[in-house]
């Protein structure tokens, strides 16, 4: 061990001596340099802050599109009949990860276009809403 350390100092010491002073210097400049600069990253930070607020609206619209179509009296009339707890289900919302919310607010969303329009009897929305609301139970169920 000693002689490695004696071998690696001596071999340091003749490279010293060897390279002229200026290479010693502009190595040491741009080393220095290379410290003070600010990494680049593929991605900046105003582009991130832009995904991270998008991502929020958009959940904050899918949550709003789902607490709209569950917070109809017809929804919380089907709700009721097959003992699914409104609350419960409103609360479990917040817990779905962006694609399953993203998801159920499709769907919710082309349940009540298709009901308005009338191509949905009662009957059939209230298969869905339940559907609907037990597909909320279920996820939060599995996830936690």
């Amino acid at each position: 061990m000693l002689k490695h350390r004696i071998f690696t100092a001596i071999l340091l010491a003749t490279t010293m001596i060897l390279l002229p002073s200026t290479t010693w210097a502009a190595q040491a400049g741009q080393a220095a340099a290379t410290q003070t600069k600010s990494p680049q990253h593929a991605v900046s930070l105003a582009d991130l802050q832009k995904d991270v607020a998008a991502s929020a609206t958009a959940r904050q619209a899918n949550e709003a599109k789902i607490e709209n179509f569950l917070s109809t009296p017809q929804a919380r009339e089907a709700m009721k009949k097959a003992g699914i707890n409104y609350e419960v289900v409103k609360q479990s919302v917040s817990q779905l990860s962006p694609d399953e919310l993203a998801s159920l607010a499709a769907r919710a969303d082309k349940a009540q276009m298709q009901f308005q329009a009338g191509a949905l009897t009662n009957q059939q929305l209230t298969y869905i809403i339940i559907a609907l609301a037990t597909a909320v139970l279920i996820v939060v169920i599995f996830t936690a």
